[in-house]
């Protein structure tokens, strides 16, 4: 199968051979595979491992990409806003600077785009695409050059806060905590920063945004945004995931939600399942004042796989993302290299084509698993492009 039928329902073309396909493999490998939101960079690239080849830690490198049929792979460029309170904008350009570097030397492999148009072409010649997602707008430091700056290297969606807030916008991890009568979102040059987004054709992302920004978002916006990487709330309460009124937002908007992989966003009984393993592991009480990433970086390899979350989880929150968004507003953010406790059987990004079979299996169509597994996040994409 051609590459370009691979593109024909991202490309509103018709191709009915697809849906009568059985073979689970065949159909990953003939649909775009796309996730939204991957950490690598900062927790490999950065430390000078060599993702050319296939490494024995953590969850990516190119030789399991090629395995894992991941077409698309956006390239978080992370900042720790306590830790970057100055410098971030440079850091910002370090990372994209190693991404490229990474880029020149498996060239035959993997090339960034820049837009669909790139995406198509990568794609066609058998590449993965590399695009550029700047995770906290921590790393444009208020300023709106730094945007478009940060635009023209390729970035083509900011997440507008980390865990921190910002002058201009504020985050879910500490603004939700708060009186709804007491929370800001959203400041005047947060609005222009949106407006300016939305002209250069930057996608919103608005994981990790607090309620009030994330509505702020949706009213001024005049392109579908994004939630790169989040979960739904009504499952796994947390100030990561989104509740049902902020699903039936995004749908409004057009947007997506890409689901997270992250064990503690899927499943509300992980932090006392790591913490039982702890105790059987070490025949202790675990120490109240360490967290349990903590604990669950102590425990051994065994147990950490006793307490990554089933793979069922996942699909729960898809089928819940998707009876509450809908079909066309659903995607993948694995958030891979970013986490420690990955879901049972979605180890590490060469695992991607096991999704596909369980969502085929539970009785999503190609077509469907096609919008998931990426055609919804391009979507998007090209509706912010200009």
């Amino acid at each position: 199968m051609m590459k370009t039928i691979r593109l024909a329902i991202f490309l509103g073309l018709s191709y009915a051979g697809l849906a009568n396909a059985q073979d689970y493999q065949k159909i990953h490998k003939d649909m775009i595979v796309v996730d939204g939101h991957n950490d690598v960079i900062y927790s490999s690239v950065l430390k000078g491992k060599d993702i050319g080849k296939k490494m024995s830690s953590g969850h990516t490198d190119i030789p399991r990409l090629q395995k894992g049929g991941v077409d698309v792979q956006v390239f978080a460029v992370f900042s720790n806003d306590e830790r970057w309170r100055t410098g971030a904008f440079k850091h910002a350009n370090d990372q994209i600077d190693s991404l490229e570097s990474v880029v020149r030397r498996n060239s035959s492999k993997i090339e960034i785009a820049k837009s669909t148009r790139d995406i198509e072409r990568i794609v066609n010649e058998g590449k993965i695409v590399a695009l550029i997602g700047v995770e906290s707008g921590n790393m444009i430091e208020e300023s709106i050059e730094n945007l478009e700056a940060l635009y023209q290297r390729g970035t083509r969606y900011l997440t507008l806060t980390w865990n921190y807030n910002l002058p201009w916008a504020t985050a879910a991890a500490v603004e939700d905590k708060k009186p709804a009568d007491l929370q800001k979102g959203l400041s005047e040059h947060g609005k222009k920063i949106i407006k300016k987004m939305n002209e250069l054709g930057m996608m919103v992302d608005l994981s990790h945004a607090s309620k009030k920004t994330f509505y702020d978002v949706m009213a001024i916006s005049t392109k579908p945004v994004l939630a790169s990487h989040s979960n739904a709330a009504a499952l796994t309460p947390h100030f990561r995931n989104l509740d049902d009124d902020q699903l039936a937002a995004l749908k409004k908007n057009g947007g997506v939600v890409g689901v997270n992989f992250y064990s503690p966003f899927l499943d509300t009984a992980y932090d006392s399942r790591v913490k039982d393993l702890y105790r059987k592991q070490f025949g202790q009480e675990p120490e109240k004042n360490k967290s349990v990433s903590f604990l669950y970086r102590k425990l051994n390899t065994e147990n950490q796989h006793l307490a990554n979350t089933p793979f069922e989880r996942v699909l729960e929150h898809i089928d819940y993302l998707v009876q509450k968004a809908g079909i066309d507003h659903v995607a993948i953010g694995s958030d891979f290299d970013g986490i420690e406790s990955p879901p049972q059987q979605l180890e590490d990004v060469s695992k991607f084509p096991v999704l596909t079979q369980a969502l085929l299996q539970r009785g999503y169509t190609v077509e469907d698993v096609s919008k998931i597994m990426g055609l919804n996040f391009l979507r998007v994409l090209k509706a912010n492009e200009n």
